[in-house]
């Protein structure tokens, strides 16, 4: 008797709930918290804002599993909804120093072109140099599993 009263999981049960926001949100401020606490540790030659080093330990941390997508899916998709709000500020000091740009429009143009080629470049050799890595010392397939 005691068997009949388990009754099978479905999919529906066994699928993980997401984080309430609360939690979710107190997982972003926690990283950058940490991220603020490594910011000043980079010599004043190379600063790295606190923003790019929480990416990079949030990035590093869904990597390792250590926090799960479920965990932070739904404020980060909360956030990035709001990019377009957070750049109007940015859109307004630009328009603010146009007398700057009708002086060196040309020169920040071409500069923002070639640095842009150049980061192209250099990020698919970077992609290429790790295929080839992971292709030959490791031994592993290069295929993209979907």
């Amino acid at each position: 008797m005691a068997s009949q009263d388990k009754v099978p999981q479905t999919a529906e049960q066994t699928e993980e709930k997401p984080s309430p926001i609360i939690v979710q949100m107190a997982i972003f401020a926690a990283i950058l918290f940490v991220a603020s606490l490594i910011s000043p540790l980079f010599p004043p030659s190379f600063p790295v804002p606190t923003p790019v080093i929480g990416l990079i330990l949030l990035y590093v941390l869904l990597a390792t599993h250590i926090v799960k997508l479920r965990n932070v899916e739904k404020f980060g998709d909360f956030m990035i909804s709001l990019i377009a709000f957070l750049f109007v500020p940015s859109g307004i000091q630009l328009a603010a120093s146009l007398n700057i740009l009708k002086t060196q429009g040309v020169q920040i143009v071409a500069v923002v072109l070639i640095a842009t080629i150049v980061m192209l470049v250099v990020v698919a050799y970077t992609t290429a140099g790790m295929i080839w890595i992971r292709k030959h010392v490791f031994h592993r397939s290069v295929d993209v599993k979907s």
